[in-house]
């Protein structure tokens, strides 16, 4: 496989992708399918640790930009980039709408191997067969809904995460993966035809780095990409 994060187009890139805000990075592209960017939760210490985020970010330096900063609460750490890594799928994905339609992808698959059905448990409780952009709508929304939850998302300062906050992460992580999954193996050529690939490169591998550091997705679900992760964490 090609080593699509040769240092070259890394390093050319990241003036790019840490000097421009994301909503203005693809703003001649189907704007209205966008969601509106989710906030950093306003009562914890998100806009420190955001603050925090960018500064690490641009160093350049994404394998210390992904660390935990010295006493810092771990559930706020999670949260604050959750919401960021949030806003990435739902803007990377955005550019992509005209050609992930109902009738280019019938499925939400990676690749001949992998196919995805959905299910959340409360609407939808037996997984389902749907068109990739289909799943995707109802990825989004359950990441929103879980975002908004302010039992799972605290918004007031010092109120407590639920006992079971990195679970809750930890699926998020696994499904917004899955659009990366879908994103390469469906539509890396529509990506490099519109030179999104540097920026779409570059997020994923800030995502995988986050993942790896807090062990977010399980070996398994990964397979989709192993090999082009390998080629980040190794």
């Amino acid at each position: 496989m090609l080593n699509i994060f040769s240092n070259s187009v890394y390093a050319d890139f990241l003036p790019f992708y840490f000097g421009v805000e994301p909503d203005k990075l693809f703003c001649n592209r189907n704007q209205r399918t966008f969601r509106p960017k989710k906030s950093t939760p306003s009562g914890s210490k998100g806009a420190q640790l955001r603050k925090h985020i960018d500064a690490t970010l641009g160093s350049g330096n994404l394998r210390e930009a992904v660390k935990l900063p010295p006493g810092e609460d771990l559930n706020e750490w999670l949260a604050v980039n959750t919401v960021d890594f949030f806003n990435q799928v739902n803007l990377l994905y955005g550019t992509l709408t005209e050609f992930c339609t109902p009738e280019n992808c019938r499925t939400m698959s990676a690749g001949p191997k992998y196919e995805y059905r959905w299910a959340d448990g409360v609407q939808i409780k037996k997984p389902i067969e749907v068109s990739a952009p289909k799943y995707v709508e109802y990825l989004m929304d359950w990441v929103e809904t879980q975002l908004d939850d302010e039992s799972i998302f605290p918004q007031k300062l010092g109120s407590p995460f639920p006992p079971n906050f990195k679970d809750v992460v930890k699926t998020i992580f696994k499904r917004l993966f899955r659009v990366y999954a879908h994103i390469y193996h469906s539509h890396f050529q529509k990506i490099v035809s519109l030179k999104e690939e540097a920026h779409l490169n570059t997020c994923f591998k800030h995502f995988i780095l986050f993942t790896c550091e807090f062990g977010l997705i399980e070996k398994k679900e990964l397979a989709p990409l192993q090999e082009l992760i390998d080629t980040i964490i190794y």
